[in-house]
C-alpha cells in the first residue's frame, strides 16, 4: 500500500506562503509619499514667508533704548507757566483784597509759597518723568503726587509727529506726539526733548510701528 503526503495547512485551511506576506508588508505608494514630502515642504514655505526678516531679533534690539529723562531745560518752560498761573491768582488776589480791604502784603506772602511751591513740583516733575522704547512698546512713566506708567504698543500706533512751540524753539526742544488707535483724546506726548533726539526717537518708534504692522509705511 502506498503512503501518501498531506501539505501543511494554516488554521484556515490555505496554504501559507511566507514571501507573500513579506511583499505585502513592504508595499507603499510611491505617490503617497511624494505628495507628503510636497505638502511638508510648502508649509516650511509658508512658515518662513511668514517670518519677515525686519522680525530679527537683533534688528528690533537696535532700535530699542535704556531709560531716558528729559532735557533739563523743559524745567524753565513748566517753570514759566507755574508763574503765568501764579500772576492769573495774583491779579485775582489783589482784586479781591481790595474789595475786602486785606492787606495786599498778604496777597503778596500767598503769591511766594505758591511760587516755591510751583519750583519745587516743577522740579520733582522732572526727576520723575522718563521713556523707554523697547520691542513690544513705548513705556512712559511720569506724575508727582499720582504717579502714571503708560504703555503704548507699537501695534497700536498710528502716527507719529514732532511739535515745537516758540519757547521750545528758543530754548532748542520738541515735543514728540505719538498718535495711537483706539485711545482717547491724542495720544502720548513726550516733551522736552532735543531736536536731535526727537528726531531719532520718531524714526525709532516708526520703523518699530511698521515691523508691527507688518511693513506698512506709516
Amino acid at each position: 500500500m502506498a503512503d501518501s503526503a498531506d501539505d501543511p495547512q494554516d488554521p484556515e485551511g490555505s496554504p501559507t506562503d511566507p514571501t507573500a506576506e513579506q511583499d505585502a508588508t513592504n508595499t507603499s505608494d510611491p505617490a503617497d509619499a511624494s505628495t507628503a514630502d510636497s505638502a511638508d515642504a510648502s508649509t516650511a514655505d509658508s512658515a518662513d514667508a511668514s517670518t519677515p526678516e525686519s522680525l530679527d531679533p537683533a534688528a528690533l534690539a537696535a532700535h530699542t533704548t535704556d531709560r531716558r529723562t528729559l532735557s533739563p531745560s523743559v524745567q524753565v518752560i513748566w517753570a514759566v507757566r507755574v508763574f503765568f498761573g501764579v500772576a492769573v491768582v495774583g491779579v485775582l488776589g489783589f482784586v479781591v483784597a481790595g474789595q475786602l480791604n486785606v492787606d495786599p502784603g498778604l496777597v503778596l506772602a500767598g503769591l511766594g509759597v505758591l511760587s516755591a511751591l510751583g519750583l519745587v513740583w516743577v522740579h520733582l516733575r522732572y526727576r520723575v518723568w522718563s521713556f523707554r522704547v523697547r520691542e513690544d512698546a513705548l513705556y512712559l512713566q511720569r506724575g508727582v503726587l499720582t504717579n502714571v506708567k503708560t504703555v503704548a504698543p507699537h501695534v497700536r500706533i498710528q502716527h507719529v509727529d514732532t511739535s515745537r512751540g516758540p519757547l521750545e524753539r528758543a530754548l532748542g526742544l520738541s515735543t514728540l506726539v505719538v498718535y495711537t488707535a483706539g485711545s482717547r483724546g491724542a495720544d502720548v506726548s513726550i516733551p522736552g526733548l532735543g531736536t536731535d533726539e526727537a528726531a531719532d526717537l520718531q524714526q525709532r518708534v516708526k520703523e518699530m510701528a511698521i515691523v508691527a504692522e507688518g511693513g506698512d509705511a506709516l
